[in-house]
């Protein structure tokens, strides 16, 4: 997995640099402290994943990453707590706040790996999502699956008879999963439009669960929705 850092703290490279350094399949070809010179390097170079820092002084992060043509995964790192939800709004892979340690960077580039793997492997099988379950490959029908809830660094799929605890991030989920059968609703949950049996502005209800939708996710449920009464 191929990566650039953007940094303008020379210490906040240098230590992304010895944390890469430690995993095998993790390359940082490149580092920058300019925001412009990395964008010209992106022009001609393609890469998996950057790391990202947010407070730059000649621009943010944020708005650099939503000028990219190409957009690779991006793990945001920053100093300031503030901006986590925004850069989850960007569907960012994972946020890194400074100082970190490498354990937490492990964390996030294999949230990275898992997320790029799965685009390009494009494992899922038509009708069914696949998941590693006590140790081994397992298929779970899209008709079956309720809503998915996420659990730290785990998610809860919820079928008949009991919800299976997987490895696994919501993001990952998301991909997964087709748009045209499920919807993200929160920041912790991905339900099945076939399972809703009730709705308001900020709550959606799964036979008797009530779940929250999130501000940042209300107009395109209701959008989703508004389209599926339509339809019937």
């Amino acid at each position: 997995m191929n990566a650039i850092a953007i940094d303008d703290e020379p210490l906040a490279l240098e230590l992304i640099q010895q944390y890469a350094q430690k995993i095998d399949w993790l390359n940082v070809e490149a580092v920058f402290s300019d925001a412009l010179e990395a964008k010209e390097y992106l022009k001609e170079h393609e890469v998996d994943l950057l790391f990202l820092d947010i407070q730059m002084p000649e621009v943010n992060g944020m708005q650099f990453y939503k000028s990219l043509d190409d957009k690779p995964e991006v793990i945001f790192t920053t100093a300031y707590s503030q901006y986590a939800v925004d850069g989850f709004t960007l569907n960012a892979v994972d946020y890194l706040l400074k100082p970190f340690d490498f354990e937490r960077f492990l964390q996030a580039v294999e949230k990275a790996k898992e997320l790029i793997d799965f685009r390009q492997s494009k494992a899922n099988d038509e009708g069914h999502l696949l998941v590693k379950y006590n140790y081994q490959w397992q298929k779970i029908a899209y008709k079956d699956i309720e809503y998915i809830e996420a659990l730290d660094d785990y998610i809860k799929i919820v079928v008949a008879p009991k919800p299976l605890l997987v490895h696994m991030s919501m993001k990952v989920a998301d991909e997964k999963l087709p748009s045209e059968k499920f919807v993200r609703v929160h920041r912790s949950y991905i339900v099945a439009l076939d399972k809703i049996t009730s709705w308001n502005k900020n709550t959606i209800t799964v036979r008797g669960k009530s779940i929250p939708i999130s501000y940042t996710y209300q107009k395109q449920v209701q959008d989703i929705l508004n389209n599926l009464m339509e339809e019937s």
